[in-house]
């Protein structure tokens, strides 16, 4: 695909995106900061950062690596994908019977392993403590709904 139809087909989801951000209902409490901000922020930084990648493409700028026989995909890749799809396949079958700490860790691991982590205690660690840094941010200081850190089944 070229740059340019790459390009076109990102301000397609971007414009889908914009209509999304339309759809959220405004809250009934009246709030400084409402459900509409971050989306609405997200969708129009990506639709400038899409605006600017369409300008590149369009004066040349980009690579159609289509047409560039070096740029085949590195050995592995079909494991990477695997491993980031599985670890958010794992995290939204998990959050429910085990809370967000143990499905978020798991997560965080698959997509490690996606980037050439090795899978162990180190990762586990480290995708654990930013698990819980993110519960305690969003769900304690903030008040976000994403359940109980860890769920016990007694």
């Amino acid at each position: 695909m070229t740059p340019l139809r790459v390009a076109l087909l990102l301000a397609a989801v971007c414009a889908v995106a914009g209509w999304q951000v339309t759809l959220i209902p405004e809250s009934a409490i009246q709030m400084a900061v409402g459900p509409v901000l971050v989306p609405a922020v997200v969708a129009a930084a990506l639709s400038l950062v899409t605006l600017a990648y369409g300008l590149s493409a369009w004066r040349g700028r980009q690579v159609d690596e289509a047409s560039d026989p070096a740029a085949a995909p590195l050995p592995g890749a079909a494991g990477r994908f695997a491993s980031l799809l599985g670890g958010g396949l794992v995290f939204m079958w998990l959050v429910v019977p085990l809370g967000f700490v143990i499905p978020a860790t798991l997560c965080g691991m698959g997509v490690a392993h996606a980037f050439d982590a090795r899978p162990g205690l180190k990762s586990a660690t480290i995708c654990g403590t930013i698990a819980l840094a993110f519960w305690v941010v969003f769900s304690v200081w903030l008040g976000v709904g994403l359940g109980p850190a860890l769920r016990w089944p007694f």
